[in-house]
């Protein structure tokens, strides 16, 4: 008689791959079908920008076992994951909560192409290896990079602080102009150091305006976390899918086709979504740059 091997079946935290549970949660419209980025699926893990060698390498440091009570970790996936993607995704900057910054001490209609790496490593001699980037009077940084009191533990800008635009120049708060509220941040002003003589901490990913008055390109992004916040398939986590609809991105992005991956710097992986359109692209975030789930 043929000898008949047994085997249990894949448990991962946070996540279904049972047929049965995963038929539940498409049918009551818990996700957006069996291709939903959310789901381990391999159509979901498609969308999701999860490229084959990363789930190869995945499954064959699994091994085998008999065992049904063992659960493996979605760290250990994001892992494989992060690992392919840092060597194969160019870098970009996007801003998902743009906040204008205005630099005084430049002029309206002045524009530098400064040059960025589409790699961490490369070289100077290589000119594929870099992109331009525009820098003129308005730019925008994230809205959590900016706060009204600084602190020890805070790298971003705050008012009469410096911090350093990534590959470009060091930038100081002199001014923030409220909205009629008084309280909500509508832009800031603050001038820029020709010279980089300022050596500041901390380094922020920004785009800007490519010419007076031209905004960035737009695009939507969707911020993916766990499906479930337990093991029970009862609770789902309703803040699984997060959609920034105004992002802004930089120029290296305008040529995008779906499945595009990238870095965006600070940001995570991500990639280009099936749902993109002629001048609104849509990117789904493949993983964090760090594990999320508080291991």
């Amino acid at each position: 008689m043929p000898y008949v091997w047994e085997y249990s079946r894949l448990n991962i935290t946070n996540a279904v791959v049972s047929k049965r549970q995963l038929n539940y949660i498409v049918t009551n419209k818990h996700v957006d079908g069996w291709d939903d980025p959310r789901l381990l699926t391999l159509a979901g893990l498609r969308w999701r920008g999860v490229t084959p060698t990363a789930i190869n390498a995945f499954v064959r440091g699994l091994g085998i076992t008999r065992s049904d009570g063992s659960m493996i970790h979605v760290s250990r996936l994001e892992h494989h994951i992060r690992e392919e993607l840092d060597k194969t995704a160019p870098r970009a900057l996007v801003v998902l909560d743009p906040l204008k910054v205005v630099i005084t001490n430049l002029e309206s209609d002045k524009v530098m192409e400064l040059d960025a790496k589409r790699w961490p490593d490369a070289q100077n001699d290589d000119p594929s290896a870099f992109y331009k980037v525009p820098f003129s009077r308005v730019v925008f940084i994230d809205q959590s990079d900016f706060r009204m009191k600084d602190s020890k533990d805070f790298y971003g800008l705050a008012p009469g602080k410096s911090v350093l635009l990534r590959y470009g120049f060091p930038i100081k708060c002199t001014d923030v102009v409220f909205a009629d509220d008084n309280e909500t941040v509508r832009e800031i002003h603050a001038e820029y150091d020709p010279e980089k003589k300022t050596k500041p901490k901390g380094v922020l990913h920004w785009v800007a305006e490519s010419s007076p008055g031209k905004e960035p390109i737009k695009i939507e992004v969707r911020l993916f976390e766990k499906l479930f916040n337990s093991e029970w398939l009862t609770d789902i986590n309703p803040n699984s899918k997060v959609v920034v609809s105004d992002a802004y991105a930089g120029s290296i992005l305008k040529d995008a086709v779906v499945g595009d991956r990238f870095q965006f710097e600070r940001l995570g992986y991500f990639a280009v979504e099936k749902d993109s359109e002629p001048g609104k692209l849509v990117f789904n975030r493949t993983v964090t740059l760090r594990d999320s789930y508080g291991l």
